[in-house]
C-alpha cells in the first residue's frame, strides 16, 4: 500500500512541476480528482476538507462530523457516536464537531491506482491543451528547436520546452539538409488537434518566414517605420519583397539591405542563398512593374487594367534578364504586381517583314509549345533560330526532340 501511496505523491509532484499549467487550474483539477474519490468511497464529499500543498506536492483529507448520542446516530458521513468520539478524546460532548484525518490507505489499493490513473490522464489533457493554445497564438511567428528525428517526408523538431514540432518535406527549402542535433528555425503555419494530441506544423517556405526574418534583422520594420507590402518567393531560388516607408527621410530599400548588404546577408544565409530583390513599393502600377522586373531595363509597356495584363517591351539583350533563370523573375514580378506580364523584344530597328510571328505556325506547332517559347521571350521564328538547341533545352521545359522539330519547321519558312 505504501508503494501505491508513494506513486500517487510522485504523480502529484510531476503535476505541480508543470510550468505550462497555471496555479488556479492546477488547484481546480486536483480538488476535482480527490473529491470524486471521496464521493465514490463515502457517497458525498460535503463533510470533507481538502488541504492541497502545491509547493510540496502533497495533500491531506480531513472529515468533519457532529457528535450525537449513540441512539440518535443516522449518518456515518456527518455524524459520530458519542462513544466513538470519546475514544478519540474523552472531553468530547454531544453537539461538538470532530475533525479527523482520513488516511489514503483507508481507500484501498484499487482506489489509489484509479486516482493515480485519473490524475495522470488529467495532467496529459491539460498539458496538451496548454501546448495547443500556446502555439495557436504563435501562428505566423518564428520558432526554433533542435532536430530530433529525420524521416523521408518530415522532420521532428523539439523546442526548448520539449514540445514536438513537425517540419514537412514540402515546407522545407529544396536545398535544406538537416541532421539530428541541428538547430532549425521556421514559422508556425498550422496548429491542430490530431488523435487528441497537438500537431504543430512549421514552415521554412512560407512568405511569413521571410517577413519575420526581415523584422528580426531590420529594426525599422519591427518598429513600423517601414512596411512590407507584399512578399512572393520561390523558396531557395528567388524572392521579391515590396517595401514602403511613410517617413520620407528613410530609404526603405537601403534600410532593408543594410550597409554593404549587412542586414540582408543573414537572411540570405538562413534561406540557403535565396536571391532576394527588395523593391520600393509604389501605387503607380507602371512604375511598380518596371521595378518588379529589375534588373532588366524596360523601354515601354502597355497595360490592360481590365484583364490585368501588361505587355513589356525591351531591347533583345534585356529579355533574358526580365525572364530570369527558368522564368523565375517574370513569374515573381507577375505575382508581386498582380498583372500577367508578357515580355517582347523591341523590334523598332528590325525589319518586321523578315521575321514571322510564332502564332503564324499554330497549325504546325502545338499551342502549349508556342507558349513555352513565349515564356522565355521568343515570340518570333528568328528569335528562336538565333539560339542553339542546348540553350533552348536549358531555358524551357521542352524535350530536345521537340525543339529540333520546331526549328526544322521554322527554317523551312525562310528557305
Amino acid at each position: 500500500m505504501k508503494i501505491e501511496h508513494q506513486n500517487l505523491i510522485e504523480t502529484f509532484s510531476e503535476f505541480k512541476d508543470l510550468k505550462s499549467i497555471d496555479r488556479p487550474t492546477m488547484m481546480r483539477v486536483l480538488e476535482d480528482v480527490f473529491r470524486n474519490m471521496l464521493i465514490k468511497k463515502f457517497g458525498t464529499d460535503e463533510s470533507f476538507d481538502l488541504i492541497i500543498n502545491i509547493d510540496k506536492g502533497d495533500f491531506e483529507i480531513w472529515r468533519n462530523r457532529e457528535v450525537v448520542e449513540d441512539e440518535d446516530f443516522l449518518d456515518p458521513n456527518t455524524q459520530i457516536k458519542l462513544a466513538d468520539a470519546k475514544k478519540i478524546d474523552e472531553e468530547y460532548e454531544v453537539g461538538e464537531d470532530v475533525t479527523d484525518e482520513v488516511k489514503l490507505e483507508d481507500f484501498g489499493r484499487r482506489a489509489i491506482l484509479s486516482i493515480r490513473q485519473n490524475l495522470t490522464s488529467r495532467i496529459l489533457e491539460l498539458e496538451k491543451d496548454s501546448i495547443y493554445n500556446k502555439y495557436k497564438h504563435r501562428i505566423g511567428n518564428i520558432v526554433s528547436g533542435e532536430v530530433y528525428q529525420v524521416w523521408k517526408k518530415e522532420i521532428l523538431i523539439v523546442d526548448d520546452e520539449g514540445n514536438e514540432l513537425i517540419l514537412p518535406k514540402h515546407e522545407q527549402i529544396p536545398s535544406d539538409y538537416f541532421r539530428k542535433g541541428d538547430t532549425v528555425r521556421g514559422v508556425v503555419v498550422r496548429v491542430e488537434m490530431k488523435n487528441n494530441s497537438p500537431l504543430i506544423i512549421v514552415s521554412r517556405t512560407s512568405p511569413f518566414f521571410l517577413e519575420r526574418l526581415f523584422e528580426l534583422e531590420v529594426p525599422e520594420i519591427f518598429d513600423g517605420l517601414i512596411t512590407i507590402k507584399k512578399i512572393v518567393r520561390i523558396p531557395g531560388e528567388k524572392a521579391k519583397v515590396a517595401v514602403e516607408s511613410y517617413d520620407e527621410r528613410i530609404d526603405p530599400v537601403g534600410a532593408c539591405v543594410g550597409m554593404k548588404g549587412s542586414r540582408i546577408h543573414g537572411i540570405v544565409r538562413e534561406l540557403k542563398n535565396e536571391n532576394i530583390d527588395v523593391i520600393n513599393y509604389t501605387s503607380n502600377i507602371q512604375l511598380f512593374i518596371t521595378r518588379a522586373l529589375s534588373p532588366a531595363k524596360i523601354i515601354s509597356l502597355r497595360l490592360d487594367d481590365r484583364k490585368m495584363k501588361a505587355e513589356v517591351f525591351l531591347n533583345p539583350d534585356q529579355v533574358s534578364l526580365a525572364i530570369g533563370k527558368g522564368g523565375t523573375n517574370i513569374k515573381l514580378a507577375s505575382e508581386l504586381t498582380g498583372y500577367d506580364i508578357d515580355v517582347y523584344r523591341d523590334t523598332v530597328n528590325e525589319v518586321e517583314e523578315e521575321d514571322v510571328n510564332l502564332e503564324e505556325f499554330s497549325d504546325e506547332i502545338d499551342a502549349w509549345v508556342i507558349k513555352e517559347f513565349k515564356n522565355i521571350g521568343c515570340d518570333t521564328a528568328k528569335s528562336i533560330l538565333e539560339l542553339t538547341v542546348e540553350d533552348l533545352v536549358k531555358r524551357t521545359d521542352l524535350e530536345e526532340e521537340t525543339i529540333i522539330d520546331v526549328m526544322g519547321i521554322l527554317k523551312a519558312e525562310f528557305e
